[in-house]
């Protein structure tokens, strides 16, 4: 069950970083929707390794296979297994770290949990893993977009000390995004940012960063009272993202130095609606969609494997000195942009399919 997710539109990711393949089952998915592989392959290929100087060298072109669910290029309401195939595989590279946990990693935890773990690459806490979301977000997206107009844009804020000016929300497209490496539509921090990874990969070393994404045209009324609340759910798909250490919505943590005179969202009318002037709140009230933008940060941690030598112990409490081989990104958040927004398409799909579902039951 841990590896599920949603309630309506429920996804199950399968597979670890080295075995023979990875992906996802969906159940849930509506039927006609017209879905052919190539809809899929697009946000991979923005989430595959090996696709600059700035990520790993692990070489993977990550080909979805449609397995079931559709028949002649739509879906049939029945489950949808998606399917990559791992291919540049090299677990010899691990054969030093079999016996030594490496520090930040999840191999101790996931000895300690299970009394076994993958021996090679990160198992199941491998960025491998994300694949699953990544293909199944894509179908959400696909849904959001063409039924609702619901757009989703991630784009990286900051990488280490260095932070790109402010972007506006309301205009920011992926195409601007792309525009750089780093995935900054900010160019000129862009190219600080890449100067600064690539100086760590050639060191061995690695650099967190924060990944900004913004959900537009959201409809008001989304999200469930107290347990279920909007960002509570974004939050934990959010966190479920390998090397995440921090989520905000709206104001964040900023807020929290604010007084409620400059904090609060005054309401206007806005086409036949009610709008905020401002939002602070980032698109959630109580727990639920306002009609506004949702505006979300997630951090993420410098990637854990490095090639320094790291003073450490292995299993049996012996000191060891720890050279990470392998190929590992310096930095994460290039390739976890469209990792947050396949996420961010599973929760807003799932809740957009709960309240449909309620609005039909009203009497």
């Amino acid at each position: 069950m841990s590896s599920s997710f949603g309630t309506l539109f429920r996804v199950s990711t399968f597979g670890e970083s080295h075995c023979k393949a990875v992906g996802v089952v969906i159940d849930g998915c509506p039927p006609g929707l017209a879905l052919s592989e190539a809809d899929i392959q697009t946000h991979l290929n923005r989430r595959r390794p090996g696709q600059s100087a700035l990520s790993t060298d692990r070489r993977e072109a990550d080909q979805v296979v449609i397995l079931s669910g559709t028949e002649d290029g739509r879906t049939l309401g029945t489950p949808i297994a998606l399917q990559v195939a791992n291919k540049d595989q090299r677990p010899g590279d691990y054969g030093d770290m079999l016996d030594i946990p490496r520090p930040s990693h999840a191999d101790y935890t996931y000895q300690m949990k299970y009394g076994i773990r993958a021996s090679s690459g990160g198992g199941r806490s491998s960025a491998r893993e994300t694949i699953g979301t990544v293909a199944s977000g894509a179908v959400a997206a696909k849904i959001l977009k063409e039924k609702c107009n619901i757009d989703i844009v991630a784009w990286v804020s900051s990488v280490g000390e260095i932070e790109s000016m402010p972007v506006d929300e309301n205009t920011v497209t992926r195409e601007a995004v792309d525009a750089a490496t780093i995935r900054c539509p900010d160019l000129k921090a862009a190219v600080k940012m890449e100067r600064l990874v690539a100086e760590l990969k050639e060191q061995g070393d690695s650099v967190g960063g924060v990944v900004s994404c913004i959900i537009r045209n959201v409809p008001a009324g989304l999200g469930e009272p107290t347990f279920e609340k909007l960002e509570a759910k974004l939050a934990q798909a959010m966190l479920a993202i390998p090397a995440t250490k921090g989520f905000e919505v709206g104001s964040g943590f900023a807020g929290s130095r604010l007084c409620g005179s400059r904090h609060n969202d005054p309401f206007i009318q806005k086409e036949g609606r009610l709008g905020t002037i401002t939002n602070l709140s980032g698109g959630i009230q109580g727990g639920i969609s306002n009609g506004e933008p949702i505006s979300l940060r997630i951090a993420f941690k410098p990637p854990a494997t490095i090639s320094l030598p790291q003073l450490t112990v292995d299993f049996s409490g012996r000191d060891a000195v720890l050279e990470a081989k392998g190929r590992h990104d310096p930095c994460v958040v290039p390739r976890a942009v469209p990792i947050v927004e396949g996420m961010a398409a599973l929760v807003i799909l799932d809740m957009l399919l709960r309240q449909e579902a309620r609005k039909a039951l009203q009497f």
